[in-house]
């Protein structure tokens, strides 16, 4: 099960990711964030290949179709395992950024990165979604209209907070793929994370990866911290 733990690299740069890739030689899935790809570029990408890491590039591609389907196909171009596009940019961009990725893989010569939507993000709340951003579903219910219109449009996975996972799974089924940020251990401060799980609960409602950073990269002994919940997801799958 520890496949299916992702680790953000969040940090601002290049050196400090390497001693971080480091530290942690047992994680084999790595997140490389908007902070860490603008500061570093594809060199980041090339050193975790290089140690024959997964990669999943988490860059939340949102614009007009034609711009996001130019950014996928570049995308697709470095080998990476998973790439994001907010599902909010509409059915006729995520399809265009569905093909994109075919296209750009194919040129480049590798697999395609699995494309996936991200859904509403796991630091709004029920309430900012109603009176900040003014949508009149419930929280829940947008977030699996958005992964079904993910779906429609070629998509091969969301990205949602564990707390809707097990109502997108009964939807969308097994071979859509539910990346689970936002997932705390019991033992661990939330955050910015508003609608959290722990990893046991996760696993146990339909999660295929797991994103967790902080409880791991922050803490004062972050081997420790990944052997606890490496323990917890296995207890928990």
């Amino acid at each position: 099960m520890t496949d299916k733990i992702i680790v953000p690299l969040d940090v601002p740069d290049l050196e400090s990711a390497i001693a971080l890739v480091d530290k942690l030689p047992q994680v084999s899935f790595w997140k490389v964030g908007l902070e860490l790809f603008t500061s570093t570029g594809p060199a980041i990408l090339d050193v975790l290949k290089s140690r024959q890491k997964r990669i999943f590039l988490d860059l939340k591609f949102h614009d007009i179709p034609n711009t996001v389907a130019g950014a996928c196909r570049a995308a697709a171009g470095y080998g990476v395992d998973l790439l994001t596009i907010h599902a909010t940019c509409g059915k006729d961009c995520l399809t265009a950024a569905a093909e994109a990725v075919q296209v750009g893989a194919e040129k480049a010569g590798t697999k395609p990165p699995s494309l996936i939507a991200i859904t509403v993000l796991t630091s709004i709340s029920a309430r900012d979604l109603a009176f900040d951003l003014k949508i009149p579903l419930e929280l829940p219910e947008f977030a699996l209209e958005m992964a079904l219109l993910a779906q429609n449009a070629g998509l091969n996975g969301a990205v949602c907070s564990p707390q809707e996972v097990a109502q997108l799974r009964d939807s969308c089924g097994q071979d859509f793929l539910l990346v689970c940020p936002g997932v705390r251990p019991s033992w661990a401060e939330k955050g910015d994370q508003k609608r959290s799980l722990t990893p046991a609960q996760a696993v146990e409602a339909g999660a295929d990866f797991l994103v967790i950073g902080r409880p791991i990269t922050a803490a004062a002994d972050p081997v420790l911290a990944w052997d606890k919940i490496c323990e917890e997801v296995d207890v928990g799958k």
